[in-house]
């Protein structure tokens, strides 16, 4: 038997929040019932402002508990605040998740990371998904792939493949795919090993650096896909930008426009890089 908190059982026993929202603004989902459970979330934004989050279900007391408390944590918050929720943040909020049911909060967190992806696009739903690339599954017996399992330990830190299966379940059943998992590992922590030794620069060396990326990586894989970005200043960490259109790498991994310069700037010249969007 599970040992859950008093916040986890109230939810489950007393979901706020239930159901669906007629012209949503944005829709996300995760899991699939293939995989013992699925999450739909539907969110009313208005100037900015998630007015209202309702959710559908199919799955365990934490799964019911987690989308429960997630459409409570993210009413009346911004989007840019909505942005920052983590699954750690979901399972905190409830007081704390078995290991076992991690994967529960995962979930809610992917869902609500496909509403704000699809509403940043502003892209009929349909021809969203239309559009999405088939990504590498690791886990087929619970469809989980590549990117949801470097975001698994990107965000909670994972370092072994038991971690891995109680946030994502992949590794679960069968087994067969524990080799791959355990590469995905070894290969997000040799990643971050050469990305934490990269070499100090001057003040003078870092824009130019910043300068060269943006030009020779960035803008070219944002102009693939009809979009662009403007350099417009550079203050300290912060590097300030304009934005425009869309990028389908971006798509594929995930990530808002912003993320993936951001991520990329912070991979390639300095992790502590914020980058700030600006009209």
């Amino acid at each position: 038997m599970w040992d859950y908190s008093e916040k986890v059982m109230d939810h489950y026993r007393n979901p706020r929040n239930v159901g669906k929202i007629d012209n949503a603004d944005a829709i996300g989902e995760a899991g699939s019932l293939a995989c013992g459970d699925s999450l739909k979330i539907y969110l009313k934004i208005q100037n900015g402002i998630v007015t209202d989050a309702k959710f559908q279900t199919f799955g365990c007391g934490s799964a019911v508990a987690s989308s429960s408390i997630l459409t409570e944590m993210i009413i009346g918050k911004t989007v840019e605040e909505v942005k920052k929720i983590t699954n750690q943040d979901i399972a905190d909020q409830l007081g704390g998740l078995p290991p076992e049911k991690m994967h529960c909060s995962v979930m809610g967190y992917e869902a609500l990371e496909d509403a704000l992806q699809n509403f940043d696009n502003m892209i009929d739903l349909d021809d969203l998904r239309e559009e999405k690339v088939v990504e590498k599954i690791v886990c087929t017996c619970f469809g989980v792939t590549e990117n949801m399992i470097w975001d698994a330990i990107k965000h909670n830190g994972l370092k072994t493949v038991e971690e891995i299966t109680n946030y994502t379940k992949a590794g679960g059943a069968c087994g067969k795919c524990k080799g791959l998992i355990q590469d995905i590992i070894d290969t997000y922590y040799k990643k971050e090993e050469a990305e934490n030794n990269l070499p100090q620069l001057s003040p003078a060396q870092r824009i130019l650096k910043i300068n060269n990326v943006i030009e020779t990586q960035i803008s070219p894989e944002l102009r693939k896909d009809g979009g662009d970005i403007t350099l417009v200043d550079i203050d300290g960490d912060k590097v300030l930008v304009k934005l425009r259109g869309k990028c389908s790498g971006c798509k594929n991994s995930h990530l808002t426009l912003k993320s993936f310069v951001e991520m990329t700037l912070r991979e390639t010249v300095d992790k502590n890089i914020l980058v700030i969007e600006v009209s």
